[in-house]
């Protein structure tokens, strides 16, 4: 709610906004001032989330930008497209578009936390065989899985459907 009313109160009168968004010693300086530590006043910044920065991109203008300044208070139709192009560049550095653009090398840094991550898990994984897991348990052996096999086809069990019925009792072989 304090947003909204600080950017209701943001096109009347800066003082008013800037002592409700800002602390209250801020209020009774100006901003412009050379006085006020730099690190006081709002700093511009580019977000996605939050498209609208409390100050412009340019904080000086020069001779330049001030006369586009004074020519942008007339009507906007004598404005050529360049002019209206600098004029938005005092306020903003990227365009919503260029802020979405990603860089050409950012296929680098997720290439990059992918192969992080798989590395933490190997190494998770190391460190879980080496002090989580027991030994192997000596019943998954080829021994002892062979005298397993030859005691369930001896005791014959499941011998209609199930593991004997592959069995061929008199050539003491699996059926093929």
């Amino acid at each position: 709610m304090l947003t909204t009313v600080a950017r209701a109160l943001r096109g009347s009168n800066s003082i008013t906004w800037r002592s409700l968004y800002t602390s209250s010693c801020l209020c009774a300086h100006d901003v412009s001032s050379d006085k006020v530590p730099y690190y006081t006043k709002p700093m511009y910044y580019d977000s996605r989330a939050y498209p609208l920065p409390d100050s412009p991109f340019v904080s000086e203008l020069t001779s330049q930008q001030k006369a586009l300044k004074q020519k942008e208070s007339e009507s906007w139709t004598q404005l050529t497209k360049e002019e209206k192009l600098a004029l938005y560049r005092i306020t903003f550095n990227k365009s919503y578009t260029e802020m979405k653009q990603g860089s050409p090398s950012e296929w680098k840094t997720i290439v990059g936390a992918v192969l992080y991550f798989v590395a933490f898990t190997g190494l998770y994984y190391l460190w879980q065989l080496k002090y989580v897991f027991g030994p192997v348990p000596h019943t998954l052996s080829e021994e002892w899985i062979a005298m397993q096999t030859k005691k369930m086809i001896d005791m014959r069990v499941a011998p209609v459907t199930g593991f004997s019925s592959h069995w061929d009792y008199e050539k003491n072989e699996w059926k093929k």
